[in-house]
C-alpha cells in the first residue's frame, strides 16, 4: 500500500513539472493578467452588486476563466495517449505496413508518430504544443482546441471591458473637471465613489491587459481556426502534411496512383463527432480506426512508407567545411542565415569540420538532415538530427553529378 502511494506520489510530481517551462507560465501569466485586470476594472465600470446586468457581466468573466484553465489543464495534464511501449498489431503479418520506432522498442499504431519532446510514440499526434508543453492527439484533442476557442472569447469579453473602463473613467473625470470650472455639478459621476482609485497606474496597467487580450484573441483564433478546419476533414497537422507529400510524390514521378485519405468520414458532422463527444471521452483506443469505404485500414502507413523510402532516395550527402555551434540563430553565419532561421522547435545539430550529413530537405539557407555517424562509435545512440545552414556544408561531389536536390530545394532555387 505505500509503495503504491508513493509511486501515485512519484506520477503527480511529474506532471507539475510540466508547469515548469516558458510555455505554460506565458499561458497562465496572459490569463491571470487579463482575468484579473477585468474584474477588477469590471467592479470600476458595472459595479456587479447594484444591477442584474453587472451582475451577469461579473458572473460570465469568471465561468470565462474557470472553462478555459480547466480546458487548458486538461489539454496539459491528461496528455494525448501514447501507443504502450512493445505494442505490435494483432495480426502479425501487418507489421510489414508499420514502421518500427527504436525508441518505444513497438510498431508505430496507425496516426501515431513519435515526439522527440514526450520520447514516446503519441496516438494520433498532431503537434506537440510548448503552450501545454504536451503534446497535442488523441486524448486531449477536444479540450485543446476548446481551450483554442474558449481563450478568444474570453479575452473578448475582457477586452470590451477595457475599452469601456478607460471611456468611462476618462469621460467622468473631464466631465468633473469642467463642470467644476462652470460650478455645475449635474455632469455624470458615479455614487458612490469607486473604491479602487483609477490613477495613472491603474490606466497603463489597463492598456497592457488589453493589448495582452488583442494580441491572443488573433493569435489563438488563428490557431482554433486551423484547427477546426483539419478536425472537419478528420485530419491531424501531420496527416495534412503527409497528404500534401503524397501529391508532391506521385506529381514528381508521374505516377498513375492517386491517394486517398482513408479517416475522412465524408460528412464533416461525423468527423466533428470523431473528436468531440458528449462524455469528454474520445472514440476507439487511438490504435484503430474507422476508415472511409474503399481504403485499406493501413492506406496511411503504406503512404508513409513510400515517402520514407523516396526521401532516402532523393537525400543528398553533404561535407561539413565549417564549424557550427548549433545556434538557433548563429550571428556568424551572415545576416541572411541570421533572419532566415526556420520558425520550428525542430532541434539545430552541432557540426564540425570533416562531418558528413544527409540532407533530406531544405530552405533556401537551411537545410535539415541526419549527421551520419560511425556505428562503432555511437551503438545505443539514437540518430541526430536538425537544421543547419547551408553555407557550412558542401555537396560530395559523387551526389552533385546525380542533380538531386532535398526536398523543397529545387522549389526554392
Amino acid at each position: 500500500m505505500g509503495t503504491f502511494c508513493s509511486v501515485i506520489k512519484f506520477e503527480n510530481l511529474q506532471e507539475l513539472k510540466r508547469l515548469c517551462h516558458w510555455g505554460p507560465i506565458i499561458a497562465l501569466g496572459v490569463i491571470a493578467i487579463c482575468s484579473t485586470m477585468a474584474m477588477i476594472d469590471s467592479v470600476l465600470w458595472y459595479w456587479p452588486l447594484h444591477t442584474t446586468g453587472g451582475s451577469v457581466n461579473f458572473i460570465m468573466l469568471i465561468n470565462w476563466t474557470v472553462m478555459i484553465l480547466y480546458n487548458y489543464f486538461n489539454a496539459m495534464f491528461i496528455g494525448p495517449g501514447f501507443v504502450p511501449l512493445g505494442w505490435k498489431p494483432e495480426n502479425s503479418q501487418d507489421s510489414m505496413y508499420l514502421q518500427y520506432c527504436k525508441v518505444c522498442q513497438a510498431y508505430k499504431a496507425p496516426r501515431s508518430h513519435h515526439c522527440r519532446k514526450c520520447n514516446r510514440c503519441v496516438m494520433k499526434m498532431d503537434h506537440h504544443c510548448p503552450w501545454i508543453n504536451n503534446c497535442c492527439g488523441y486524448q486531449n484533442h477536444a479540450s485543446f482546441t476548446l481551450f483554442l476557442l474558449l481563450a478568444p472569447l474570453g479575452c473578448i469579453h475582457a477586452a470590451f471591458i477595457f475599452v469601456m473602463t478607460m471611456y468611462t473613467q476618462l469621460y467622468n473625470r473631464l466631465s468633473f473637471g469642467w463642470n467644476t470650472v462652470k460650478i455645475d455639478m449635474s455632469a455624470a459621476r458615479r455614487d458612490p465613489l469607486p473604491i479602487i482609485p483609477f490613477g495613472l497606474a491603474a490606466f497603463a496597467a489597463t492598456l497592457f491587459a488589453l493589448g495582452l487580450a488583442l494580441g491572443t484573441t488573433i493569435a489563438v483564433g488563428m490557431l482554433f481556426f486551423i484547427q477546426m478546419k483539419i478536425i472537419l476533414r478528420n485530419k491531424t497537422s501531420i496527416e495534412s502534411w503527409i497528404e500534401e507529400k503524397a501529391k508532391d510524390r506521385i506529381q514528381y514521378y508521374q505516377l498513375d496512383e492517386v491517394f486517398v485519405f482513408p479517416y475522412d468520414m465524408g460528412s464533416r458532422w461525423k468527423n466533428f463527432k470523431q473528436v468531440f463527444t458528449w462524455s469528454g471521452v474520445p472514440k476507439g483506443d487511438g490504435l484503430a480506426w474507422p476508415i472511409r469505404e474503399g481504403c485499406h485500414q493501413y492506406s496511411l502507413t503504406i503512404e508513409q512508407l513510400k515517402q520514407k523510402a523516396d526521401k532516402r532516395i532523393r537525400s543528398v550527402r553533404y561535407r561539413v567545411i565549417e564549424d557550427y555551434s548549433g545556434a538557433c540563430c548563429p550571428l556568424n553565419k551572415g545576416i541572411k542565415t541570421f533572419f532566415t532561421s526556420p520558425c520550428t522547435e525542430e532541434p539545430r545539430i552541432r557540426l564540425q569540420k570533416g562531418e558528413f550529413i544527409l540532407a533530406t530537405r531544405g530552405l533556401r539557407y537551411w537545410l535539415y538532415g541526419d549527421k551520419i555517424l560511425d556505428d562503432a562509435f555511437v551503438e545505443g545512440v539514437s540518430r541526430i538530427r536538425g537544421w543547419f545552414p547551408r553555407n557550412c556544408v558542401e555537396k560530395c561531389p559523387c551526389d552533385a553529378e546525380t542533380d538531386q536536390a532535398p526536398e523543397g530545394e529545387k522549389k526554392n532555387r
